[in-house]
């Protein structure tokens, strides 16, 4: 996993900034019932996403939780009293606080089943019955846009997606959470070129293609060799995923 303190200064940059900041929120307060509540956002990162939640729907008290101490303080001071630095395995909030929970871009990160459950039984515990959880599914899966890139890099090693749908569908349900809508948005500006995926491989962005090691660099070369080093790919679509918690009687 990436040094996320490390990587804070030059996350939003690196990632569409704004604009795919924007095109989250919206996907993500699509799949959440317009009215007054509170939101957490787990695993928050910078809070560029965190912030367009709360100014794009006003009537929510939101609040941003992140483990990487970097992150918080960018995220503590785009809203200044409303993030808070949590493991997000073991949150802590009362349970039935919030009225939606979103994780978005995070569950792909964990390599251990186990911890993709912690965490959705987390968000369904801090969640009130009648609540949404919104939760990003299939990130990896998003970047393979069918290009000259992709070709290169088809045969390089894997992890199991820990957060695809159906993983992630079955997890939520063993927290008695039920299926309540999907949408989808762009990631603007995120589609790769060949000498940025190059970086990305020196720096370990593929996980299980550590920097240095000699399958690592021959992919990097095979990368070098396509047309059009600079130009960007198409953008990757992001899937996202809503369960309620059913109220109790």
């Amino acid at each position: 996993m990436l040094d996320y303190d490390r990587e804070a200064g030059a996350y939003d940059a690196s990632r569409g900034g704004e604009a795919r900041a924007a095109a989250a929120s919206a996907a993500v307060l699509g799949l959440i019932p317009e009215g007054p509540g509170r939101l957490l956002d787990v695993a928050c990162g910078t809070g560029i996403v965190t912030r367009r939640l709360s100014a794009d729907r006003p009537a929510l008290r939101v609040t941003g939780a992140d483990l990487a101490a970097a992150m918080v303080r960018r995220a503590a001071a785009r809203l200044p009293g409303a993030v808070v630095r949590a493991d997000s395995r073991r949150l802590p909030f009362r349970t039935a606080t919030f009225h939606a929970v979103t994780s978005i871009w995070l569950l792909h990160l964990l390599p251990d089943a186990e911890d993709v459950g912690a965490i959705v039984a987390e968000c369904a515990r801090v969640l009130r019955p009648g609540g949404v959880y919104v939760t990003t599914v299939d990130k990896a899966a998003a970047h393979d846009v069918g290009s000259d890139i992709d070709a290169v890099l088809a045969s390089r090693p894997r992890r199991p997606a820990q957060d695809a749908a159906a993983t992630v569908t079955g997890h939520a349900a063993r927290q008695g959470l039920r299926p309540a809508g999907a949408t989808a948005f762009r990631g603007v500006g995120q589609g790769r070129s060949p000498r940025a995926t190059i970086a990305d491989l020196r720096r370990g962005w593929f996980t299980l293609l550590p920097p240095g090691e000699p399958r690592t660099e021959d992919f990097a070369a095979r990368l070098s060799a396509l047309p059009d080093q600079d130009r960007p790919r198409a953008d990757p679509v992001f899937a996202v995923r809503a369960f309620r918690k059913p109220l109790t009687r």
